[in-house]
């Protein structure tokens, strides 16, 4: 059957997202989609999914869904952990990277996405209406179809039909995270608009990430980098993607991130890999990184060795039947009796 949860309380920042609505940019219209392909992609994974399905992006805290049409199975990915109130009055924990079946009536109280962006995905994906080929959320566009707005009490998504036959659920465990070490760019392609001494100096020095940032773009704070000139502050504004890294008249760069626009008039110093961009989801207020300057060659070698990476993590799921389930199917295909009994009067 078709499930169905309501928003009990929103919560901050969670959205609906896909892989994005590509093929729009010509229109206006960003990417959007999930801000960290690889974990929206295992929170799939972890429900048997196919790994593009829907998911809830969550960016923050106090999210409160119900079952409203069940069962619902579910699966959290990321540095995050919920409690779910079951409908008889009982309480249980769900951890990240472990399935579990929600029935009609239960409340998932989901705690802080501690890194900064988690994921959800449910049994047979989200099924919000798509539009021009996403079910991602772009507020600032008001597609009808995810709603157009934030999420409000009362809201409900849709679920794929999914039939609860097997009692087993998925777990795995070692979580999927990112790599670590210096954010990979390649230069420019105005970086001519900026000093050497600018350049060594966006290399060389650590770069903080501030709380002006949302799915649009995060800004850096750190010395400020010089142009060659005020007038190279502006450009005639061209096209940009997410991951590319604008800087201002101020000299504070600013990265852009699935929701970022189609053209910008601020000089490019950089952008960053498709590898590393997935971490950008993840930088909280304060937490400071290096970027590092490499070949296309090695951006191309180090999105191979992701999705290589990616793929171990995957055959590392496993199946478990859950402490207090019985497994009626293998009940059933066991010979309990051995032999005859014979009752004599």
């Amino acid at each position: 059957m078709n499930g169905l949860i309501e928003i009990v309380q929103p919560g901050i920042g969670t959205t609906v997202q896909d892989r994005g609505r590509a093929g729009h940019r010509h229109h206006g219209m960003p990417l959007s989609g999930w801000l960290d392909g690889p974990l929206a992609r295992a929170a799939n994974a972890l429900l048997g999914n196919p790994l593009d399905e829907a998911v809830l992006e969550l960016r923050g805290m106090g999210t409160v869904l119900r079952v409203a049409a069940g069962p619902v199975r579910v699966a959290l990915a990321g540095r995050i952990a919920a409690t779910c109130q079951r409908g008889d009055g009982g309480r249980s924990p769900l951890p990240a990277w472990h399935s579990a079946t929600l029935r009609e009536g239960d409340q998932l109280q989901l705690g802080p996405a501690e890194s900064g962006c988690a994921y959800l995905a449910v049994a047979g994906g989200l099924l919000v209406e798509p539009q021009l080929g996403s079910r991602s959320s772009y507020w600032r566009a008001g597609l009808a179809g995810v709603l157009g707005r934030a999420f409000r009490p009362g809201d409900t998504l849709p679920c794929g039909t999914w039939h609860l036959t097997d009692p087993r659920e998925w777990r795995c465990r070692s979580p999927w995270t990112a790599s670590d070490g210096s954010v990979r760019v390649l230069l420019g392609p105005q970086q001519d608009h900026f000093t050497p001494d600018a350049i060594a100096q966006f290399l060389n020095q650590d770069w903080e990430a501030t709380a002006a940032q949302d799915r649009m773009g995060l800004r850096f704070q750190g010395l400020a980098l010089a142009h060659i000139n005020p007038e190279a502050a502006d450009i005639v504004s061209d096209g940009v993607t997410p991951g590319a890294i604008q800087v201002p008249a101020n000299g504070q760069p600013i990265v852009l991130l699935a929701d970022g626009q189609t053209v910008g008039g601020y000089p490019k110093i950089a952008t960053v890999i498709s590898a590393d961009l997935p971490r950008l989801a993840h930088l909280r207020p304060g937490t400071r990184v290096r970027f590092e300057a490499v070949s296309q060659a090695a951006a191309h070698r180090a999105l191979q060795d992701e999705r290589e990476r990616w793929q171990r993590w995957l055959a590392s799921r496993e199946i478990y039947l859950p402490p207090g389930t019985v497994d009626e199917t293998a009940l059933y295909a066991s010979n309990l009796v051995d032999g005859m009994l014979r009752a004599d009067p």
